[in-house]
């Protein structure tokens, strides 16, 4: 991940100097939905994982298979009735909703149709995005990620040197590697583990699918409007201020994205185990795992995260040689809002493992697209596009993360004092720490390399003594264990 995250913002340098800031603007507004496959792919996969995890915690290799056909037949129809709703989507989308320049609209439209192809292929292979999570292979994903971060630096390269239309090119070989990362996911699967066996009249299972497809729907519905949310609102920018805030907007996601890797992946290995547990009857295990990721999922994406907060305009400077009005403060925002999500996603999971998330759902669901509605309505009365993150922050992090930790407490028996004591008071701890000492550089020292390197270095030797501090004796006993661990497998080879 650590190589996926330089080669990923190497490629973002390339691309915005290469197809302008323009045409940056314009793929992340239309095919700003192919961005967001991979989250809709992971939120639809942990329907299918949560029940794959469950009977591995429970020992039913037979229910597994059964779990795994199901699965392949719900997923197969709903990416046939998401392929037609994007693309009935799209007829709206390009007649007066979109904000593009006339000569743009055919490569814009080209860029739209690789995405709704790559999306339902996308869809069709979260049956084994959830085998993979379920055996935990994290190894798999390590070895594809990288192969997909250097197909895309491929990618880059290519379009600054093709003569075609390169915002075109561009779209369509994105959407080309999608389809290469999944067909070597389905044939890695089908041989390697026994339960990816599609035989739909042997492991039917009519008690099953109902039980799935009504998880499935709810999860979809929460999901789906987590997706809406996040590309409508860079809809309504678009339409607002048009594709140059768009371009600040990408650089804003990627950047958050690329810092979010290592906790993102912390996460993807802790939720099986979070699953496993429930399914074993270990609800207060269940818990303790899920406070534990919320806690450590946040603290890995702090001490990338406040560092670059505080030295965004330098460190946008040296990576773009052009950098998009409005990039600075949309970076350092979005850096916020996702700090703030973070501090209850896990929470959230233990709600859905559960298995009772209709209620969840349907609250979830109105908190994912009440930020468009205020943020239409904020830019309808004149306000500055900086709102659209305000909203987010508050009605997306805080208000939603009051929901999912409520809902934790009433379907799970979570305690509000555990989520306080163990992941919020640590939390803020830690990040106010971070922010005074590492703002003293910034504060003495003029914009250089040298106060980068001051500002990484004072935060995190401030981190490190206050984690040493916030440490349980258990956790500081897993981290001397751990290092322990890594040395002999550096000294072996």
């Amino acid at each position: 991940m650590g190589i996926t995250m330089f080669v990923s913002l190497y490629t973002t340098r390339l691309l915005l100097n290469s197809l302008g800031v323009s045409d940056f603007g314009i793929f992340n507004v239309v095919g700003g939905a192919i961005a967001m496959l991979g989250f809709l792919n992971a939120a639809m996969a942990g329907a299918t994982q949560r029940f794959m995890s469950i009977a591995e915690g429970e020992g039913k290799p037979e229910k597994k298979r059964s779990i795994f056909n199901t699965s392949v037949i719900l997923h197969l129809a709903i990416a046939i009735i998401l392929g037609l709703m994007l693309l009935e989507a799209g007829y709206f989308f390009f007649n007066g909703i979109l904000n593009i320049p006339a000569d743009r609209v055919y490569a814009a439209k080209v860029v739209y149709g690789s995405m709704i192809i790559s999306t339902m292929f996308t869809v069709m292979t979260v049956p084994y995005d959830a085998v993979l999570n379920a055996r935990e292979n994290m190894l798999y994903y390590a070895i594809v990620g990288i192969i997909e971060s250097f197909l895309k630096l491929a990618v880059a390269f290519i379009v600054v040197y093709v003569l075609q239309d390169k915002l075109i090119v561009y779209g369509v070989l994105m959407a080309v590697i999608s389809l290469l990362v999944m067909v070597v996911m389905r044939v890695y699967c089908h041989r390697r583990y026994e339960e990816c066996t599609i035989a739909p009249k042997r492991y039917w299972d009519s008690g099953l699918m109902k039980e799935m497809t009504g998880f499935a729907g709810w999860n979809l519905l929460n999901s789906a409007t987590g997706m809406i949310s996040q590309y409508g609102l860079g809809v309504v920018l678009n339409s607002f201020f048009g594709t140059i805030l768009n371009a600040a907007q990408g650089i804003a996601n990627q950047i958050s994205g690329q810092l979010m890797v290592f906790s993102s992946n912390m996460i993807k290995a802790v939720t099986p185990v979070i699953a496993k547990s429930e399914g074993a009857g270990e609800r207060h295990n269940m818990l303790n795992f899920s406070l534990l990721a919320s806690k450590y999922s946040f603290i890995l994406l702090a001490f990338f995260a406040i560092p670059f907060i505080l030295e965004t305009p330098y460190i946008l400077k040296i990576w773009l040689k052009n950098v998009p009005e409005w990039a600075v403060l949309f970076v350092r925002l979005q850096l916020i809002r996702s700090l703030v999500e973070q501090l209850t996603f896990m929470v959230g999971r233990t709600v859905e493992v559960q298995g009772d998330i209709r209620a969840y759902s349907l609250v979830r669901s109105l908190f994912n697209i009440l930020p468009i509605i205020l943020t239409y309505l904020f830019f309808s009365f004149g306000f500055p596009p900086y709102y659209l993150y305000i909203i987010w922050i508050v009605i997306g992090g805080g208000l939603g993360g009051a929901v999912r930790v409520f809902f934790a407490k009433i379907k799970c028996g979570l305690r509000y004092t555990d989520f306080v004591k163990k992941v919020l008071s640590p939390c803020l701890l830690i990040s106010i720490s971070m922010l005074i000492i590492g703002a003293l550089p910034v504060y003495w020292l003029s914009d250089s390399l040298l106060r980068l390197l001051s500002v990484g270095i004072m935060t995190s030797i401030s981190f490190v003594i206050i984690m040493y501090v916030i440490m349980s004796h258990e956790e500081r006993a897993w981290s001397v264990n751990l290092i322990g661990s890594l040395k002999t497998k550096i000294l072996k080879r």
